[in-house]
């Protein structure tokens, strides 16, 4: 299981604090653009803190290292400095639906163009050694699924290792439902490793998507900043084969301890204010799964210091 790269949200700071929880077999690094010149050594190093530790978070998870652009020979000269810098594992976005990115030539643009997406990842794997993993992220299309298969092979036939598919089309957004049968026949036609996403976000929809597409492989976003545990607690399910034991998100966790840890981590980045706004921010996602947030969501907004944020949140969870 890993956890997905979401530009703006999953940062090197939340990266570690779901680390610290822990569940999840790797995470991926938001998408580091390649536009005009490719990434330096000094750049991967700043943008991505981890791959200092051998590419791994301070609890010991693999952080795979993510590009996103459209030239195959800018991409790949990046993708040898990211080595250099210390990267393990190399995943190319072709999923993004971001206006200002499609717009540019990258992410799900792309998915209109196969041959455009097997001389990325020929590219890329031309130039990594042997050792480096290679990978790429989709989406069904861009405006429907027309070339969804010519772009798997065009991708498989460039010998990538893995392909992670989000159930959805750039025009579908993230509406609901993601189409997991979809998912399913790209797992029965190719050789690579299928990993699901879209829609997981505890056990019971794991069991579903692996019911319905075959794959053991499975990467959650959204999921994961709703519910900062799920992975412990789907881990703790599936080695309990799913039977007698009941799942821990009937066990109350320490929620307010967890976001009071990101509050204090990322005071050693940014000021109060940028501290406090992404406090805010990640409320957008918890109040998915924790109902008192979100029948709270307004004050919590109205506080303008992140002591101020936990007092209220405090008195929110004892009342």
């Amino acid at each position: 299981m890993a956890v997905a790269p979401m530009e703006g949200v999953m940062d090197h700071i939340m990266r570690s604090l779901l680390s610290s929880i822990g569940g999840m077999d790797y995470l991926v690094s938001e998408f580091i653009r390649v536009s005009q010149n490719p990434i330096p050594v000094t750049g991967f190093r700043r943008l991505v803190p981890e791959i200092d530790k051998n590419s791994r978070t301070e609890h010991g998870h693999p952080v795979h290292i993510q590009l996103l652009g459209s030239n195959a020979e800018r991409i790949a000269q990046s993708a040898i400095n990211a080595v250099a810098a210390g990267a393990k594992h190399i995943d190319m976005n072709f999923g993004c639906p971001a206006k200002r990115v499609n717009g540019h030539g990258g992410g799900s643009v792309l998915l209109q163009t196969p041959e455009q997406l097997h001389l990325i990842m020929s590219s890329l794997q031309q130039v990594l050694p042997s050792h480096i993993g290679l990978s790429a992220k989709i989406r069904l299309g861009y405006e429907d699924e027309s070339l969804l298969f010519e772009n798997v092979s065009a991708i498989e036939e460039a010998g990538t290792h893995a392909l992670t598919v989000h159930g959805r089309t750039k025009k579908d957004g993230y509406k609901p439902p993601a189409r997991w049968e979809k998912i399913g026949e790209i797992n029965a036609r190719s050789k690579m490793r299928i990993i699901a996403n879209g829609d997981i976000d505890d056990f019971e929809t794991l069991m579903r998507c692996h019911e319905m597409t075959g794959c053991v492989d499975f990467m959650i976003g959204r999921g994961s900043l709703s519910n900062p545990f799920v992975f412990r607690q789907l881990k703790h399910r599936l080695e309990s084969e799913g039977h007698t034991v009941k799942t821990e998100q009937n066990k109350k966790e320490p929620l307010l301890t967890l976001i009071d840890q990101y509050q204090k981590n990322l005071r050693g980045e940014c000021d109060e204010f940028a501290t406090v706004g992404r406090l805010k921010q990640w409320c957008a996602y918890l109040k998915r799964h924790y109902p008192y947030i979100e029948a709270n969501l307004r004050e919590l907004r109205q506080t303008t210091t992140a002591e101020e944020f936990l007092a209220l949140l405090d008195k929110i969870e004892r009342s």
